[in-house]
């Protein structure tokens, strides 16, 4: 029924005359025709040439070790850097350890100055008569005023005259052999 409502209001306008009413309130402003674009054939790709592609290669043994000693060299720099540390660590506790042992030197210096105390030992030796004070008879002095003149006895003689100077280029030529050995 309301298809039928529809269709008797479009025949209605239609059949108006000067209306063009065609089911729209819109009004169809005329235009040019618009022009369609020209479509072009579609044309054939340009095929590209060939171009000959290099294989793969080997893996060259060079480069191989020279990979291989960056690795090792890595390695190795990496162990001297935890034997940096270590050694470090190892210096902070030595000087803490170092101070520590300062101060126990300082006291035990002063512990052993004061338990030996000169005049108090001298006072319990001769006390007990088991030390004495020397006398004028036991004192000795020595003149040091002349150059020393030390000759150390070998138990041998002196050779003297032409012996003696063949003897003294042996022992010269002995101990230039000794040298260089």
């Amino acid at each position: 029924m309301a298809s039928m409502a529809k269709r008797s209001a479009r025949h209605v306008y239609q059949n108006v005359p000067g209306s063009s009413y065609d089911g729209s309130a819109v009004r169809r402003l005329e235009r040019e025709p618009v022009a369609q674009p020209r479509v072009r054939p579609r044309e054939r790709a340009v095929a590209r040439p060939r171009v000959k592609v290099r294989e793969a290669g080997k893996v060259a043994p060079f480069a191989v070790a020279g990979f291989a000693a960056v690795a090792v060299f890595a390695v190795l720099l990496l162990m001297s850097y935890i034997q940096l540390a270590q050694i470090s660590n190892d210096v902070v506790s030595l000087k803490s350890e170092m101070t520590t042992l300062q101060s126990d030197e300082a006291q035990l210096r002063a512990e052993y100055a004061l338990a030996y105390d000169l005049s108090d030992i001298e006072q319990k030796m001769t006390a007990d008569g088991s030390m004495s004070h020397p006398q004028d008879s036991q004192i000795c002095y020595v003149d040091l005023s002349e150059p020393d003149s030390i000759e150390f006895p070998t138990g041998e003689a002196p050779v003297k005259g032409l012996a003696g100077l063949v003897k003294s280029v042996q022992d010269l030529v002995g101990e230039i052999v000794e040298y260089f050995r």
